[in-house]
């Protein structure tokens, strides 16, 4: 409510200084209702079905996020966790990541570099995932390399299976965010387009910035591995998950990123039962080294990752991130 007392024309420091924490606040929000449709999408938001998908659908759509057609490229997500043929979201980069950004690493060293790969995942990393599927799976249903674009919101691709059923969920989901862009318009022509662009669109941003925070952290680490086809299993992908704390925030997005391992062994987990599950998977797993926990502050985790974690060698075996730097190192002797 605050934010529409605030001035949108002839914006001071300050002025702009307030709507910068509106949108970190407003957008940290905005992820919470994020989180709730994706609980929707699990069928851990409630025992109905309809009830699920009605408010899913209504709070991603909010959030421009194309509701149904992300329900199924985030079920193949965890069948299909750590696979690094068939994963979905945030799959790790091959040889050919090096040979692209090789060369702007050593010019620009790890640190910049580190800020670049925070820039991309955090500010382009959603759009561009739900427009061209990057860091989506390496080959399609058919098993075949993938060469085309596979988006979220054609109904026509290649993403989604070839039926009535998913067509039609694939163009309501295009419909919702069209028309949620349609409202927005709408509003901005009776309150003004500067005041609505300041109300949505920096938390819009950080809402992403807080989704790909959250997926990129809870999957890449030194120390997890990623699968190839001959030594994948539902199971090893599973657990290739990492929870950590996220302070204030992990209560706020409903403890989507400290309780993550339990997410993926049982996904339509509801979310207020999430923690109770950890402390027992976690007193089950921990004895057995099954159980990755990283206790480090998420901020200097981030860091470590973008810094670290840019690459793997192969598609095959057991494979584990590498930093550009020991590619070069390599290459030099």
């Amino acid at each position: 409510a605050l934010a529409w007392q605030l001035p949108y024309e002839n914006l001071s420091l300050v002025d702009w200084i307030l709507w910068g924490l509106y949108g970190f606040l407003q957008g940290t929000a905005f992820t919470g209702w994020w989180v709730l449709a994706h609980e929707c999408g699990h069928g851990g938001f409630s025992d109905s079905a309809i009830l699920n998908d009605t408010v899913g659908f209504v709070l991603h759509s909010f959030c421009l996020v194309p509701y149904f057609s992300w329900q199924y490229s985030h079920a193949k997500h965890h069948s299909k966790t750590n696979h690094l043929l068939d994963g979905e979201s945030h799959v790790p980069p091959g040889a050919g990541f090096r040979k692209q950004f090789g060369k702007l690493h050593s010019l620009i060293g790890d640190d910049a570099f580190a800020l670049f790969q925070i820039y991309t995942h955090l500010v382009l990393g959603w759009p561009m995932y739900l427009v061209f599927n990057s860091t989506g799976a390496r080959r399609t249903l058919d098993g075949e390399r993938i060469k085309t674009i596979h988006d979220h919101f054609r109904p026509s691709s290649k993403l989604f299976p070839a039926n009535g059923r998913w067509n039609t969920r694939v163009f309501l989901s295009s419909v919702g965010c069209l028309a949620t862009l349609a409202g927005l318009v709408w509003l901005g022509s009776v309150i003004g387009y500067t005041r609505v662009g300041l109300l949505y669109v920096p938390a819009y941003l950080w809402c992403n910035a807080w989704l790909v925070l959250y997926t990129w952290l809870q999957h890449t680490s030194p120390e997890l591995p990623h699968y190839g086809d001959e030594s994948w299993t539902w199971m090893k992908g599973a657990l290739s998950t990492i929870d950590r704390p996220y302070g204030v925030f992990d209560w706020m997005h409903h403890h989507i990123g400290s309780t993550h391992v339990a997410h993926h062994v049982f996904s339509n987990l509801p979310c207020y039962h999430a923690q109770e599950a950890t402390r027992a998977l976690k007193a089950y797993l921990e004895p057995k080294k099954l159980y990755n926990y990283d206790g480090t502050n998420f901020v200097v985790a981030l860091w470590r990752i973008a810094r670290d974690c840019h690459y793997v060698e192969d598609v095959k075996g057991d494979q584990y991130y590498k930093p550009l730097r020991q590619a070069k190192s390599a290459k030099a002797h």
